[in-house]
């Protein structure tokens, strides 16, 4: 079965990542390698291109789509956190672009067979990496009840967390709840129809979206790469990072904002006394995010925001 993705706002991430031939360059998630494939492209003939993806179902598919230029990438299974540890592997001190993608690929959607969606009949799963041990099945059935509710109202913003929370827990009392299509009935069953109806989504749409979050510590792991970007990037190396809903992004604005303008000062200090120095600069104030004809044709992409830095 081939590999299904969209690779979203390809024209602005290619504009805005500044490359040129023999450039150095990250593509942290490389989901069906659409950007990659436009990135190396462009960096021929003696530029590098590090592909990163946790899984492994995209290496494999990368491995194929990019062969014609297996002297010009470096593919390492792996999660973007480990970049730090990747390049210095490779005796390299900074790269000139570095791309993260914070979507999941339409592939783990309808081809992963890991109860992503709320549509298909699959096992719980919903494991990025499947070398990882926490799974969705063992959230949903044997968190302690108020852990659940805090996770599907700090992840995935549910209002209806607690009526959710108490319906998951009543049902898997009865027996385990194993299947996505179980889940997301449940789900439905606790929702008011009123509600339901109201909703431009669906009913599962964010408890679905926060135990991705939980099994595969997206947050986190987000947070943890942040801290490590200017030390990455050589000087003049831009970053393009994709969101898909406010939690990844507003964790994205505060680390850029950290970086471009941490000073601790009082505002009434006429100069900055803490010695901080700008490391990073937004190369704009707000994100971009895809044209009504990108997201006509792929709805996918309709949350999307793209924020883009540069090292000082």
């Amino acid at each position: 079965m081939g590999f299904e993705h969209t690779s979203v706002m390809p024209e602005e991430v290619h504009e805005y990542q500044n490359l040129k031939p023999g450039s150095i360059c990250v593509d942290c998630t490389l989901g069906g390698s659409g950007h990659a494939l436009s990135t190396i492209k462009t960096i021929l003939p003696n530029g590098l291109l590090i592909g990163i993806d946790q899984d492994m179902d995209a290496i494999v598919n990368a491995k194929k789509i990019l062969s014609p230029f297996e002297k010009n990438i470096r593919l390492f299974h792996s999660n973007f956190t480990s970049l730090p540890q990747i390049l210095q592997s490779n005796g390299i001190d900074g790269v000139d672009s570095i791309l993260l993608d914070l979507g999941f690929s339409f592939n783990q959607l309808v081809n992963g067979m890991r109860g992503f969606s709320f549509n298909k009949n699959e096992p719980l799963d919903m494991r990025m990496d499947i070398r990882t041990d926490l799974t969705a099945r063992q959230i949903v059935n044997t968190y302690a009840e108020k852990d659940l509710v805090n996770i599907f109202f700090k992840f995935g913003e549910e209002k209806l967390s607690r009526k959710i929370t108490r319906a998951i827990v009543k049902n898997r009392m009865e027996a385990p709840i194993e299947t996505s299509k179980e889940l997301a009935q449940i789900i439905v069953d606790a929702t008011p129809a009123k509600l339901a109806f109201k909703q431009k989504i669906h009913p599962a749409t964010r408890v679905f979206q926060a135990l991705r979050i939980e099994v595969n510590q997206e947050l986190a792991q987000l947070e943890t790469f942040m801290e490590s970007l200017p030390s990455l990037l050589v000087k003049g190396g831009r970053v393009c990072i994709i969101s898909f809903h406010s939690l990844e992004d507003r964790i994205v604005k505060h680390s850029l904002r950290k970086f471009e303008n941490g000073c601790t000062c009082p505002r009434e200090f006429p100069r900055c006394m803490c010695g901080f120095i700008p490391q990073i600069r937004s190369i704009f104030k707000r994100p971009l995010t895809p044209t009504q004809a990108e997201i006509d044709a792929n709805p996918m992409a309709r949350s999307s925001k793209l924020r883009v830095a540069q090292k000082l």
